[in-house]
């Protein structure tokens, strides 16, 4: 069927954009911007509150404030990029036209209208209820409402996604096995219906509740439904991000993936187990069984895992045998002292590999382990780990595809290139810092959520060790340092869109031009049959596995100690 449209070829990369598909990238890019921005602004209140020298904001504003950054950035801020990731994986990837157009503006409506309806709940004060939301506390009917009508409309645009993938499919825009990058974003949405789904299951009849329509939802109920819904949102992020990893990769090395079968298994592995790691925020929960505790956390989450170690060995691999057939040989490393380190496209995505890896990695599979769970439950070190997953891996991944997307997408000359370079670093390792000072913070058993650790006034006050007050006060010179890292990537981000220089915006055209078919160069016919293509990528991984063993020893010692074991 033929549809009237254009689609611009990008003189800079080659890539096509169709044009209703770039113009509903662009603004789901916008408003993802819009949402990190405020989220960023609110940081700075939550980071100087829990520091306990400075201790800015009282208790009712820190958790309205810490309610408000917890939605705008884990829900608004990445949703919104991921559907304009989405849209890039299917229409511009395949070169095709979005399909039905029209309701994936109606999508974005939808998207917008709930997010700022469940803004203005949480700023009128009744809605502090931070992201767990627990019933029976309760929020405004609004702050659900406006959940309900984000989710509403990012559903639709997962259908609009998986529709343009048909339309790509029967128009014939491209042959064979769809691109790997786009693989990643199918299994993205796939684990987002799931999790869309379920929290429309709990979501709805607690806004029936809020507003009185029924009577009572089973606190338990709740419990387990919503952390289908929410720990799987983080299981979108993570197929997306490791997309992203596999697309920058080609864009900066022009690097083929090491083995496509293993990739493609890997992100299977997330949609068949991935799901199964909220499970491990109900270790503590008295209310489910510990069978059920052990088969979700014991055994099928390690599954997850596996995924995730193979994507951390073969991105970095696929990085390092495109370096070596330039001819970076020398050594295990030279490959990887030779990459771009001033692109920040590449240095966002490494730091993010890295961050992810060591400290998102290895303290999520501790924390799912129930006996060691018991340390560090309800302390502040699952925020350090979830920073460590959330923004070191999600949020610098998508800050390091927006680098290239600026002359690509927005059609603009990046403002301040020097700053841009700097950004992924500052705001990088100032995570790496702030996520284990937390972890640290919390090892000691430094509350997660309270608004004040030392609880002054209290008949129950408590005097923490010095080394948890000097790990709180890093917490907020990190933070601040993160939140300044942030602040650049705005100016450079929205600067470059408002004052950049206009770019020419290439050829346009009425017709699509397919895929062209590309035959596996014979280097990457090999690949995965000696093991030892990427000797240094390999030698990275033995590294990881000694942290990982090393931690766990670690955590274990702390458990023992802590029972009176020896």
């Amino acid at each position: 069927m033929s549809i009237a449209t254009t689609y611009r070829t990008c003189p800079r990369s080659g890539l096509q954009f169709e044009s209703q598909a770039e113009k509903l990238m662009l603004a789901n890019a916008v408003a993802a911007v819009v949402f990190l921005l405020i989220g960023g602004i609110l940081a700075v209140g939550v980071v100087l509150t829990r520091w306990p020298s400075i201790h800015w904001l009282e208790a009712d504003t820190f958790y309205m404030v810490l309610t408000a950054h917890g939605i705008d950035m884990l829900i608004f801020w990445i949703i919104f990029f991921e559907i304009a990731v989405l849209y890039f994986c299917s229409s511009t990837l395949l070169r095709c036209r979005i399909a039905t157009p029209k309701i994936a503006w109606a999508a974005f409506a939808l998207m917008v209208i709930g997010a700022v309806m469940n803004n203005i709940a949480v700023y009128q004060g009744s809605s502090s209820v931070m992201m767990t939301s627990y019933v029976p506390m309760m929020a405004a009917p609004s702050f659900y409402l406006g959940l309900i009508l984000f989710a509403v409309g990012a559903l639709i645009a997962c259908f609009v996604f998986l529709g343009t993938l048909v339309v790509a499919k029967a128009e014939k825009t491209y042959q064979g096995s769809v691109p790997l990058v786009t693989f990643g974003a199918i299994t993205a949405t796939i684990i987002a219906v799931f999790t869309i789904v379920s929290g429309a299951i709990i979501l709805v009849p607690t806004f029936l509740l809020s507003i009185g329509v029924i009577d009572a939802v089973d606190p338990l109920v709740y419990r387990t439904i919503w952390w289908a819904f929410g720990h799987s949102s983080q299981q979108i992020n993570v197929s997306a991000h490791i997309s992203i990893w596999y697309a920058v990769a080609a864009i900066v090395f022009g690097a083929r993936p090491m083995s496509e079968r293993v990739s493609r298994g890997a992100f299977l592995l997330y949609i068949l187990f991935l799901q199964l790691a909220s499970a491990h925020h109900l270790l503590a929960d008295p209310g489910m069984s510990t069978e059920w505790k052990v088969v979700n956390t014991s055994y099928f989450m390690y599954f997850a895992v596996l995924a995730s170690m193979i994507h951390g060995l073969t991105v970095p691999g696929a990085m390092e045998v495109a370096q070596r057939q330039k001819g970076y040989n020398k050594g295990l490393f030279e490959w990887l002292r030779k990459a771009p380190w001033g692109n920040p496209s590449f240095s966002g995505v490494f730091i993010s590999i890295v961050g992810f890896g060591f400290l998102g990695g290895i303290s999520g599979v501790m924390m799912g382990t129930e006996q060691l769970n018991m340390i560090i439950h309800n302390t502040i070190y699952v925020p350090g780990h979830f920073h460590a997953t959330v923004v070191i891996g999600t949020t610098l991944s998508f800050m390091a595809l927006t680098y290239f997307l600026i002359p690509v997408l927005f059609k603009r000359e990046m403002i301040a290139p020097k700053l841009a370079q700097w950004q992924p670093y500052l705001f990088g390792l100032s995570m790496y810092g702030f996520c284990l000072v937390m972890m640290g913070a919390g090892t000691l058993g430094v509350s997660r959520r309270h608004w004040d650790m030392a609880f002054q006034g209290s008949a129950l006050a408590y005097e923490w060790p010095g080394a948890a007050y000097m790990m709180m006060g890093l917490v907020g010179v990190f933070g601040i340092a993160a939140i300044l890292g942030g602040a650049i990537y705005i100016y450079v981000t929205v600067g470059s869109l408002l004052w950049g220089k206009k770019l020419d915006i290439g050829t346009v055209s009425d017709r699509t031009t397919p895929v062209p078919p590309t035959a596996p160069a014979a280097a990457v016919q090999t690949y995965g049959s000696s093991g030892m293509v990427a000797p240094g990528s390999f030698v990275l991984a033995l590294i990881f596995l000694a942290a990982f063993v090393l931690y766990y020893f670690i955590n274990w010692k702390y458990l023992s100690q802590l029972w009176g074991l020896s």
